[in-house]
Parts: structure tokens; C-alpha cells; sequence
């Protein structure tokens, strides 16, 4: 190990004994009560590259419990500036410019001082103003060094963090991919693009143009927002603007970004939304969510199932998009998400706070052995802030009493957008043909049973009579699950108000009623026939 690299090492040591983390070298286990809050004050004494660890650590309650979650939220991004000379060394290098080559005015105070970057401002030569973000000088090195330190520590002591939730070496391992993502600008670059791709034709939100002859890995200029905190109260009714309103639309744009786009920023807190000109300007995107297509739809799903207090369905969604780390009982999960559901849905939705809701999610797939996705966690995260924002700005506005009327009439859209003639007919006709299916492959089953069997003392009299009352048997269940598909189809499309109607009522719907009902005095009729109505 270089003489920086023990420096460094000591200085760690002393200070996570000094907050009582001395167990972790000599295996006497500390018996504090404190210790996540003195585990945050270690963290900032150690300087901006381990107040960066803590956040993103802040953000994986997969990896440390809610308690230590809760105390690395309050890590405060505000460090020691960084002298300007250094600064400038970074941005000439990166752009091959010196900063008067390209700026007409430059403010050397830096508008934040954060753990991995400085903001400047200034006007460029073509008069436009902008902010500059510039990494720190050496950070990423830095960051490489503490991790590895710490796995060191980890690696060659025995360590007592029991309450961590997975091996500390892979938790080291993923914070160290999360750290090499969020200190390559471009990628922020690109999420920023993306975002403004997508909310394009959305009246009420912005986002900052980029001047990209200007972006690299360490460096993003962007135009200068000149606007007011989303929780500037004061100022935005000074200015006339209705706080409900501005509510309603920060829920209604996560809505879109979440379950339509799968694409939504990973850190809605009050210094990344301003108020400009009547729109919600987003700025930073080193932090966002990515959700595939098929995830999205598993979202959507797993939503409405929550709303509809549909416990399969949340079940289902589960088991679904989450990682199983081991054997899942399904009676326990069940119990555990009717149990959830009754809890939190037995009230007004006034009285429902949906992060708390998306947390318990969390907590109990935890509890029963299933992993869920980081994009999950990066949601819960995102709802606390959004939710939080909401609450502050809107007291008396819900963002569940949003959330729940766009789940539904995206579903309602969803089944008009694939609702036709020849896809319902290829649907019943493909439906017909597998359960027609049924009878003989339930006939190959059994002779197989009887022909390939020999061991199994098995001896079935008037073969051809029982096969025939069991194709019977088939039959009619067979017929009895398209009756009761015809019904539940009919009941869905009466609820999403589908369609011409007749007295209120979708005449698709009452179709798919008439026929089932025909199907069912017909089976109904077929069984007192055969004398076995008991």
C-alpha cells in the first residue's frame, strides 16, 4: 500500500472508532444506541468522497436497514469549496480552452459547493447565460481509494455489521459501479436529453437546454434557470401563482414519467424544481430511474392491483419483477400483502401516504426472501421527495387521489387502444381451439396412466364408458371457465364504461352477458339431462 493509501487508511480507522465503529477492527461489538447517526457524522468528517458513499447509500435500502437509510438522507451535498485554480486546471484540460476563450463574464464563487462537483455561472461570448458544473479534481481517484480501503477492512477483519441486509464486500462492489456512474457527466448529459425528449409535449414542464460543444465527462453546461424554488411559497403567490395547481401538476408529471415514459427523475427535491414562466423546470439528472417496457406494464399492473385492493394481483407482481434469494412461502406472502392492504386501504385515501405504502412493499417482498429491482428502490426514494414536495406546497392535496384515476383510465385506454373485431375473434377462436384440446389430451394423460403404469395397481372396468363420461366431465368444466371468462370480460368492460352504450350500460358488455347466459342454461340444461344435478 502507497504512503497516501495508509494515510488514508489510518484516518478511516480513527475516525469510525472515534463514532464508536471500533468493532469493526478489534471484534468487540459496540453496544450503542446511536449508531446510525454517528455512522452519518463519521461520514462527513471523512469528507466529500464518503458524504457521496452515504448518499447513494441513502438511496439502497436493500443493502442497510431503514434506520441507517433514514439517518444517511440528512448527509447534507455542501462541502469546502475547492480552489478556483484547481477548477480551472479541470476545465482546460477537458476543453482544451481557457475559461476568457469562451465566457464574456465567469463568477469564480461557485453558486454550490457539492460532494463530487462545483457550480459556476456565467454569460458565454454569444451572450447567453448558463451554469457550469465542474467535477472536483481527483475525485473519482479518491473514491476508488476509500472504497477499496473499505473492502480491505471488510476483507481482513470480522466484521458485526448484523444488520446489513447483503454481504459487505458486494455492497462495496455495487456502490462502486453507482459512484462510476454518477461521476461520468455524459450519462447525466444523455438522462437530460432523454427527459426533454419525452416531456417535449408536456405545456408545463422544461428542461435546460444543453450547450454541448461544452459537455464532457467531467464537465455539463446547461442554460441558467431563473426561477423560484417549487417551495417558495411566499414568492410564487407574490407572483400569482396557485400552489394546488402547481401540485397537481408535479404529481400528474411523475405519473407520465413513471407509467408511461418508464423513464423519471431520481431526485425531485426542492433545489432540482423551479418555477419559471408558469413551468416546472427540472434540473440534475445524475440520479434517474430506467424501467423497461416490460416493467413498466408490470408496474402499472401491480398498481392498479394495489388501488383495487386486489391481492393476487400484488402477489402476482411480486413474484413477477422481483429476484428470489430464496424459498418463498406464497400462503405467508399472501397473508402478509391482504394483511398490508387491509391496513392502509381500510381508510380514506386522504389518509394514505403512498411512499409509506411503496416502502411496506419493499419491506415485506424483503421479509419473504424476493429482491426487488433497483429502478423499485429509486421509486420509493423518488415518491418520499415528490410526496414530500406535494405535502409542503399542497397540504390538502393527495398524490394517491391522482395517482389512482390515471392508473385506470390508462388501463381503460390500454384495452380500447387493443380492443377490435379481428383481435377478439382470433382471441375466442385461438380460446376454443386449446380448450377443445383439453378433452384429449386429458384422454392421452390417462392412457398413458393405464397403458405405461405396470407398477401401479390400477384396474379401471368399462374403460370406454368411464372415458366417455369423463370427455363429459371435461367438457363441461371446460365450458363452465368460458361462461365465467364471458362474465368477468363483460364486468371489466362495464366498469371502463367501454364503447356504444345503451341506458348507461356498454352494449359490448351486455352481449358478452346475453351469450354467457345462453352458454349457462345450455350447460345447465345438458347437466339435469344427464340425471347428475346433485
Amino acid at each position: 500500500m502507497k504512503r497516501k493509501a495508509i494515510d488514508r487508511f489510518k484516518e478511516i480507522v480513527e475516525v469510525l472508532g472515534k463514532y464508536g465503529f471500533g468493532y469493526i477492527i478489534d471484534s468487540k461489538l459496540n453496544n450503542q444506541k446511536n449508531l446510525p447517526e454517528n455512522l452519518r457524522k463519521a461520514f462527513e468528517e471523512l469528507g466529500p468522497t464518503f458524504i457521496k458513499i452515504g448518499q447513494i447509500l441513502s438511496t439502497r435500502p436493500d443493502i442497510l436497514p431503514k434506520r441507517y437509510i433514514k439517518e444517511l438522507r440528512k448527509l447534507q451535498d455542501e462541502v469546502p469549496e475547492e480552489k478556483i485554480g484547481s477548477m480551472k486546471e479541470i476545465f482546460s484540460k477537458q476543453l482544451g480552452k481557457e475559461i476568457p476563450d469562451i465566457f464574456e463574464t465567469f463568477n469564480e464563487k461557485p453558486l454550490a459547493s457539492a460532494s463530487v462537483a462545483q457550480v459556476y455561472e456565467g454569460t458565454l461570448k454569444d451572450g447567453r447565460d448558463i451554469v457550469i458544473k465542474i467535477q472536483r479534481p481527483d475525485i473519482e481517484e479518491k473514491m476508488d481509494l476509500d472504497i477499496s480501503i473499505l473492502m480491505r477492512i471488510f476483507k481482513f477483519t470480522k466484521p458485526h455489521f448484523q444488520d446489513m441486509l447483503v454481504d459487505p464486500i458486494d455492497a462495496l462492489k455495487e456502490l462502486k459501479k453507482a459512484t462510476k456512474k454518477e461521476l461520468n457527466f455524459k450519462l447525466e448529459k444523455d438522462n437530460m436529453e432523454k427527459f426533454k425528449k419525452n416531456n417535449a409535449k408536456v405545456a408545463y414542464v422544461y428542461v435546460p437546454y444543453l450547450v454541448e460543444e461544452f459537455c464532457t465527462e467531467k464537465i455539463i453546461t446547461m442554460e441558467k434557470i431563473n426561477g423560484l424554488k417549487i417551495n417558495d411559497k411566499y414568492n410564487l403567490l407574490k407572483d400569482g401563482y396557485d400552489l394546488n395547481d402547481i401540485g397537481k401538476k408535479l404529481a400528474l408529471s411523475f405519473c407520465k414519467q413513471v407509467f408511461d415514459d418508464g423513464f423519471f427523475h431520481g431526485d425531485p427535491h426542492p433545489g432540482n424544481l423551479l418555477i419559471r414562466g408558469g413551468k416546472i423546470c427540472y434540473i440534475d439528472f445524475g440520479l434517474v430511474g430506467d424501467i423497461s417496457k416490460a416493467m413498466v406494464e408490470y408496474l402499472n399492473e401491480g398498481v392498479f392491483a394495489v388501488a383495487t385492493k386486489n391481492t393476487n394481483g400484488v402477489v402476482d407482481f411480486l413474484l413477477s419483477v422481483g429476484l428470489k434469494k430464496g424459498k418463498i412461502n406464497r400462503n405467508d406472502l399472501y397473508e402478509g400483502v391482504d394483511y398490508m392492504l387491509d391496513m392502509y386501504l381500510s381508510t380514506s385515501l386522504k389518509n394514505i401516504k403512498i411512499s409509506l405504502l411503496l416502502q411496506e412493499i419493499f419491506e415485506l417482498a424483503q421479509k419473504n426472501n424476493i429482491q426487488l429491482p433497483r429502478e423499485f428502490i429509486i421509486l420509493i426514494r423518488s415518491m418520499v421527495l415528490l410526496e414530500g414536495v406535494v405535502t409542503e406546497i399542497s397540504p390538502d392535496l393527495e398524490v394517491l387521489d391522482i395517482l389512482i384515476p390515471y392508473i385506470k383510465q390508462k388501463g381503460k385506454n390500454y384495452i380500447l387502444k387493443n380492443l377490435n373485431k379481428d383481435k377478439i375473434t382470433m382471441g375466442l377462436f385461438k380460446f376454443t381451439k386449446d380448450s377443445s384440446k383439453v378433452p384429449s389430451k386429458f384422454v392421452e394423460l390417462s392412457d398413458s396412466i393405464v397403458q405405461g403404469r405396470a407398477k401401479i395397481n390400477l384396474q379401471i372396468d368399462d374403460i370406454d364408458n368411464t372415458m366417455n363420461q369423463l370427455n363429459k366431465m371435461v367438457n363441461r368444466i371446460v365450458f363452465g371457465f368460458i361462461v365465467g371468462a364471458l362474465i368477468v370480460g363483460s364486468s371489466l368492460i362495464v366498469n371502463m364504461n367501454i364503447g356504444p352504450q345503451y341506458r348507461g350500460i356498454s352494449i359490448l358488455a351486455i352481449t358478452g352477458y346475453l351469450v354467457s347466459a345462453v352458454f349457462a342454461l345450455y350447460l345447465l340444461i345438458s347437466i339435469i339431462r344427464s340425471g347428475n344435478l346433485k
